[in-house]
């Protein structure tokens, strides 16, 4: 080989070697701008997403100024701050045998309950339930109601011995109906909106206690509607039956409320004349609460934009299980389509509103293996994204992290905020217990967003104060809780 022929071999080889170097570098330097985007996007989230103590503080403030508001007046507040004439919440003496009826949805449920006093409490319980037929969805009043009554009629009749009522007395009825009503007393309350598929114009302002009441005649079912019940107040039922210290019920599940007992002298809208007790249960809406403190990111504001509901229950779609993975998705698309971060094309399943449910975000959220299997197998299963990094895994799970511990700490400032409006956010002699009565799969099953509440709302008392306060698990306030109101209001207390 020539001289010349040795020299443009080692060119050669130079500018092969060259060429590879360029795309390592070029391939590095793509791979950073990658991560460099989001990082940045990321940075960002953590910075609008941030709730310190201080800030907390704030948004109960806000909570416990609104709450006064939506006592004063109607309309005074985002709050509806609702009346729900329950004065009297259950002591645990409670005798007999109580029904409840659960309508909330396409299917409803019809129980009954052996109340045995002290000793017995719940002695025995037995349910059945129920799928409404989609076309008395949309039917006509009677349809829909001459159904439910006609399978509370086939319940009653499956009563055993340990159920039967006494000579001369009529069965009685909790009833849970989880629609927008305006609650008139006790057991009376009119519609004023049908959600969640239902569409039947004529039930529409009319009380739902007297359509059901007229149905349960038609059947020749000889039943009281004793309450008129919300499934929140239903867990404070349910709660103070349990333990005479619960003051506060909190629903964390697909969606959010609360509720809680106020003087009855403390709620200017109340005209009418104080009850016995002295006491009144407020249903506070809570979901719909709203404040410029709440800290707020571009992904809440399009996701509210293209809700149902825009511009309502601002709350709600910060804190409860209906949004919180909806929110992730959000995040991971932008991801997706300002960095390639799941390759150069974007995820079709992403696209999609509401693939990613919060149960999926707390799978991998709650991933402890080394290698993050479930966040790999969630965004395969449920997303279409294959083999996915250990890297682009973890960022995974600190999104996870960052939008389910803001919605826990926002939560519990909630909560703190009903407490400074009851008084029992500092210490008093004697001693006082205070309980919150929780429901909802979001608190029970999601275990780092129930940790992170319980440790945020223990910050914002102080340790001597939290030593007062506790949050118990309180189940199936629309069933149970239902029972035990129509028991606590009997017609045949007094005698």
């Amino acid at each position: 080989m020539g001289r010349l022929t040795r020299v443009y071999a080692a060119l050669a080889v130079a500018a092969a070697a060259a060429a590879v170097a360029a795309v390592v570098v070029a391939r590095r330097r793509g791979k950073g701008t990658k991560w460099g985007k989001v990082r940045e996007i990321l940075t960002e989230i953590e910075k609008k997403c941030a709730t310190p103590v201080a800030r907390l503080r704030q948004v109960a403030d806000a909570m416990a100024v609104e709450m006064h508001a939506g006592l004063a007046s109607d309309g005074g507040s985002k709050l509806k701050m609702l009346l729900s004439y329950v004065d009297n919440l259950p002591t645990g003496d409670e005798n007999g045998v109580f029904y409840a009826l659960d309508l909330g949805g396409t299917n409803f449920r019809v129980l009954r309950v052996l109340l045995g006093g002290k000793e017995g409490r719940v002695t025995k319980q037995e349910y059945e339930e129920v799928s409404i037929p989609p076309h008395l969805m949309l039917g006509g009043s009677n349809e829909l109601f001459d159904f439910i009554a006609a399978a509370l009629a086939r319940f009653v009749n499956t009563e055993g011995d340990e159920f039967r009522i006494p000579e001369g007395r009529q069965r009685e009825l909790g009833f849970t109906f989880s629609f927008p009503v305006k609650q008139l007393s006790l057991a009376s309350g009119t519609l004023i909106k049908w959600t969640k598929g239902f569409c039947i114009e004529d039930t529409v302002g009319q009380d739902v206690v007297v359509e059901l009441t007229k149905a349960m005649e038609r059947q020749g079912l000889n039943m009281r509607v004793t309450a008129l019940v919300n499934d929140t107040v239903g867990t404070l039922a349910g709660g103070r039956y349990e333990d005479n210290d619960v003051l506060v019920a909190v629903i964390l599940g697909t969606g959010t409320n609360a509720a809680y007992v106020e003087r009855a002298n403390a709620i200017p809208k109340w005209h009418g004349l104080l009850p016995k007790s002295g006491d009144m249960v407020i249903n506070m809406e809570w979901g719909n609460f709203k404040s410029s403190l709440l800290p707020i990111t571009e992904y809440d504001e399009t996701l509210d934009f293209e809700s149902l509901n825009p511009g309502e229950q601002i709350y709600e779609k910060l804190i409860s299980g209906m949004y919180l993975g909806e929110i992730v998705r959000r995040i991971l698309l932008r991801m997706a389509q300002e960095s390639s971060l799941f390759g150069e094309v974007v995820p079709q399943k992403l696209e999609i509103p509401f693939i990613l449910r919060t149960p999926h975000m707390s799978a991998m959220h709650h991933d402890s293996s080394p290698d993050l299997k479930i966040v790999a197998n969630k965004l395969k299963d449920i997303l279409g994204i294959h083999s996915t990094s250990l890297k682009t895994k973890r960022l995974v799970v600190n999104i996870c992290d960052i939008v389910a511990k803001r919605g826990a700490r926002l939560a519990a400032a909630g909560i703190y905020g009903i407490l400074k409006k009851l008084g029992r956010d500092t210490l008093s002699l004697p001693k006082q217990r205070t309980v919150v009565a929780m429901d909802g799969g979001l608190y029970e099953h999601y275990s780092i967003f129930s940790e992170c509440l319980n440790n945020t709302l223990n910050d914002l008392l102080g340790e001597e104060v939290a030593s007062t306060v506790v949050i118990k698990l309180a189940n199936d306030g629309s069933g149970v809780g239902a029972a035990l109101l129509a028991a606590s209001h009997s017609q045949y207390l007094e005698r």
